[in-house]
């Protein structure tokens, strides 16, 4: 089976609809498909029927921290009416509403003005999060594109890129287990922390009830996949995989195209009856 764990919609920071997110991956040859958008799980309000091509997986990626570093946890085969977890959502959109306010005022300290009306017309209900304001930049011709916008104004370090009070790991993880789904650690490698940070956060989220990380997001070399499988089968984890889709056109996070699982890795799926 092609299987993708991560992927986005137009309901959070991806460019697809939920359909047409589907009609895709369908199309892409994927037979199970979880979307995971950021702190939401309104994708799966907007379905209006699911298909008998594709198996689809409840899910979402949900902001935190860990000592100073902002991680992602996804959630996998949740129980969508889960009151804690929608209680936990409602916080993460808290969150982000505040910071989408904070990062406005700070663009608007550098002659920005306006900028938080006109993410939100790119946002609209859904998950508002940098890259509506990259949006806006864009359309409104301050800066020529989305790189741009991110490389003066809200990358690392730029008046844009504002913390957000998220909760701490632990608790991210014990909302995903309330709603009687699997908590899985994205994208490890992406955190850039050096090799015993890496193992430390790893170990931390192991004991805080975490069951699975991400061996594969996207396309990434054969040497970090099998680093990352023994990172999880040390720490009894199982592994997840994902593409971390976005958007058509990004080679390196194209729907179900990441590498296989090591076959001595242990699939947070093996229980779920595909």
């Amino acid at each position: 089976m092609r299987i993708d764990l991560h992927t986005h919609t137009s309901v959070s920071d991806g460019e697809l609809t939920p359909q047409i997110l589907i009609e895709q991956a369908i199309e892409s040859g994927v037979d199970v498909l979880a979307i995971t958008d950021h702190d939401t799980v309104g994708a799966f309000e907007q379905l209006k029927h699911g298909s008998n091509q594709i198996t689809l997986i409840t899910g979402t990626e949900l902001s935190s921290h860990w000592q100073k570093t902002g991680v992602h946890i996804v959630g996998l085969n949740i129980d969508l009416h889960s009151e804690t977890l929608q209680t936990g959502l409602a916080r993460q959109q808290n969150a982000r509403n505040i910071r989408a306010e904070k990062i406005a005022r700070r663009l608007s300290k550098i002659g920005l003005a306006n900028t938080l009306a006109g993410a939100r017309q790119y946002s609209g209900d859904t998950s508002i999060g940098r890259v509506h304001f990259a949006q806006h930049l864009v359309n409104s011709g301050a800066v020529k594109d989305f790189k741009t916008a991110f490389k003066k104004y809200l990358g690392a370090g730029k008046a844009g890129d504002v913390k957000s009070e998220w909760l701490g790991m632990s608790e991210v993880i014990d909302w995903i287990t309330q709603a009687n789904g699997h908590a899985v650690l994205a994208h490890p490698a992406k955190y850039k922390l050096t090799n015993r940070k890496l193992e430390q956060l790893v170990q931390d989220f192991a004991a805080a009830g975490g069951h699975a990380i991400e061996v594969v997001s996207g396309k990434q070399d054969a040497q970090l996949t099998s680093r990352l499988a023994r990172l999880a089968t040390r720490h009894s984890l199982l592994a997840s995989t994902g593409s971390d889709f976005h958007r058509p056109g990004q080679n390196w996070a194209a729907l179900g195209t990441q590498p296989a699982l090591p076959a001595d890795s242990e699939p947070v799926w093996n229980n779920w009856g595909l």
